[in-house]
């Protein structure tokens, strides 16, 4: 088994599976925000676009099930583009080391769980970690079957 995504994305993963009919939800905004620029509009869409799918997709799913602000979303995207990138990086380097890897992912998961529980707010952080056992008991019980 190769590890193609980090832990912290595949147990966010299981999010995706209540957003498979995902429909196009308005972003959640605060009415008293100021109304973004032109070029902050911009730097917004180039950043969406360059996230991975992954990354993008789970920042959907957070964004609808824990009504993240803008200013979340964004910073949720950022988390998971980079940790996809450090996963992929873990990947390339340590292709033939699998005990290497998992401690490597682990530690990959652990940091990116750290920087989202700085940014979101202590209710959404615990709605996550349930969703995130819920998803490994899903998990398990698949693998038991």
């Amino acid at each position: 088994m190769t590890f193609r995504t980090p832990l912290a994305l595949m147990l966010a993963a299981g999010l995706l599976s209540g957003a498979c009919a995902r429909r196009s939800v308005a972003p959640a905004t605060s009415s008293a925000a100021p109304a973004k620029t032109g070029r902050e509009v911009r730097a917004e869409a180039r950043a969406v676009a360059a996230a991975p799918p992954a990354a993008r997709d789970l920042t959907d799913v957070l964004t609808e099930q824990l009504a993240l602000t803008d200013e979340q979303r964004s910073n949720v995207r950022q988390i998971f583009t980079s940790t996809v990138k450090q996963a992929r990086e873990a990947q390339e380097r340590l292709k033939g080391n699998r005990p290497a890897l998992v401690a490597e992912l682990k530690t990959i998961n652990a940091s990116s769980d750290r920087e989202l529980q700085q940014v979101l707010s202590p209710e959404q952080y615990q709605q996550l970690k349930a969703k995130q056992k819920q998803v490994q008991e899903q998990m398990r019980a698949r693998k038991a079957q």
